[in-house]
C-alpha cells in the first residue's frame, strides 16, 4: 500500500505536512495558507498545492485518504466526512516547543514520514540554538504588541520562543496576561526596550512612539504568532535578528 493522500484544512498543518510528505501526497492545503495575511509558510508555495475551502463537497471531490484539521473543525463537517469514509485526524494548537514536536511526529507517522519529522524537529532544535543566548548573558525586556492591540500569555508559544531568544516580558512584569489590551497611553507611561509591532492598529502606528528613543521598534510577522512547526525557525531567526540590532543595551539580569 503506498503513502496515504491528504488534505490539509488548517494552515498550521499545513504547514508541517508541507515539509513532512511528498508532493504527490498533498492534494491540498487551507486556502488560508495562500493569503500573506494568514498564513504560516511561504504564500508562493502554498500555491504549488491544490486548495480548497474546507467543505465536505470540495473534499470528497479530491478523494483523499486522510483529512487533517483544527480541533476547532465544525463537527457537521467532521462527521460528514468521516460518514463518507474519509479518516479526520485533528490538532489543538501548540502552546510549547515540546508540544510543536509532538504534532510533527504525529503528522509525519500519519503521512508515513517519520525519518521527515525527525529531520525537521532537529532543523527547529538548530535554530532554538542558535538564537539562543549564553545562561550568563542579559535578558531584554519586549513586548510582543499583536493584532489588535493584544499581548501574549506567558503559557504562548511565542512567549516560550521570546524567552528562548533573549527577551523577558514587558507585560508580564506590568502585570498583563493572555490576549490583554496593551494601550498606546500604556506604552508611553512605560516603555519596553523592545517594542515587537506584530499588528496595524491606529494605535501601533502612531507617531507618538517616535518620542520614546530609548525603546526600539521592530515588526514582527503575525504569520508567526500562532503555529508551531517549521513557524519556529523563522520567528527564532527573526528574533535573533531583533537582538542582534539592540544599541545601547539597558539589560536586565536573567533569572
Amino acid at each position: 500500500m503506498g503513502a496515504p493522500t491528504i488534505v490539509s484544512l488548517n494552515p498550521c498543518t499545513d504547514a508541517i505536512l508541507s515539509e513532512v510528505a511528498g508532493p504527490e501526497q498533498v492534494l491540498a492545503l487551507s486556502h488560508y495558507s495562500r493569503d500573506p495575511a494568514s498564513s504560516s509558510m511561504d504564500p508562493a508555495r502554498a500555491r504549488q498545492y491544490g486548495v480548497t475551502g474546507g467543505t465536505v463537497e470540495e473534499v470528497l471531490a479530491l478523494k483523499p485518504d486522510m483529512v487533517i484539521a483544527s480541533a476547532y473543525m465544525p463537527p457537521a463537517t467532521r462527521a460528514g466526512l468521516e460518514d463518507l469514509g474519509i479518516r479526520v485526524e485533528t490538532f489543538g494548537i501548540a502552546d510549547t516547543v515540546k508540544a510543536s514536536d509532538a504534532q510533527i511526529r504525529q503528522i509525519s507517522a500519519l503521512a508515513g514520514n517519520p525519518a521527515g519529522g525527525e529531520m525537521l524537529i532537529g532543523k527547529i532544535a538548530a535554530a532554538l540554538s542558535d538564537a539562543a543566548l549564553p545562561e550568563s548573558a542579559a535578558t531584554v525586556p519586549a513586548v510582543l504588541w499583536q493584532p489588535s492591540g493584544i499581548v501574549p500569555g506567558e503559557g504562548a508559544l511565542v512567549s516560550e520562543l521570546l524567552r528562548r531568544a533573549g527577551f523577558s516580558s514587558h507585560s508580564a512584569a506590568i502585570g498583563m496576561g493572555q490576549a490583554d489590551y496593551l494601550s498606546l497611553e500604556q506604552v508611553i507611561a512605560n516603555p519596553p526596550r523592545v517594542l515587537l509591532v506584530a499588528g496595524q492598529e491606529r494605535s501601533q502606528l502612531h507617531p507618538a512612539l517616535d518620542a520614546l528613543p530609548a525603546m526600539q521598534r521592530a515588526t514582527y510577522d503575525p504569520g508567526l504568532l500562532y503555529c508551531g512547526g517549521p513557524t519556529i525557525i523563522k520567528a527564532m531567526e527573526r528574533l535573533k535578528e531583533v537582538r542582534a540590532g539592540i544599541a545601547g543595551k539597558s539589560p536586565e539580569p536573567r533569572t
